[in-house]
């Protein structure tokens, strides 16, 4: 990791923003958070990295794990983790090579196909799970009363981005 500068550069940033541009309020909670999302990346890697899992493969596996039946459809998949078909069918492939969860037919609907955890797979999810609840998912410097303060304005940004209905 780089040695911390002996200025916030954000900060700076936005100074010369405001100088020579204009308001720089939202610049800087941007480029803040751009920031904060690089710093969680890197250790939500590092945290998932020895169980042979990405972010994208970890959510699904908690995804699965969560769901009533622990299978679910690709599509509902999908929808609920925000992503593209292609993506989810990638992150199924992987999955599946691996042994974490298996592709099987749906017992209603031939023309569906269920995506179901392992047995091996809820044992690595849970493994991976402690190791990122043990870093806090990387989000540290915080109160619990300021996660949740952050967690509540984050979400109205989803919302008004469209992300759901509530």
């Amino acid at each position: 990791m780089n040695r911390p500068l002996p200025f916030d550069p954000i900060a700076r940033a936005a100074q010369l923003w405001e100088d020579r541009i204009g308001p720089s309020g939202t610049m800087a909670a941007v480029t803040g958070i751009m920031r904060v999302q690089q710093i969680i990346q890197f250790a939500v890697d590092g945290a998932l990295k020895p169980h042979g899992l990405t972010f994208a493969r970890y959510e699904a596996l908690v995804l699965l794990a969560f769901s009533r039946n622990a299978s679910l459809p690709m599509r509902v998949m999908g929808e609920r983790l925000q992503l593209h078909p292609t993506s989810v069918t990638n992150i199924v492939d992987r999955l599946e090579k691996e042994g974490l969860v298996k592709r099987v037919p749906h017992p209603t609907d031939r023309r569906t196909t269920l995506v179901e955890i392992t047995e091996d797979g809820r044992t690595r999810r849970t493994e991976a799970t402690k190791s990122v609840t043990e870093i806090d998912f990387g989000l540290t410097g915080l109160t619990g009363r300021q996660t949740a303060q952050l967690t509540e304005l984050l979400t109205k940004v989803r919302k008004a981005a469209g992300d759901f209905n509530e």
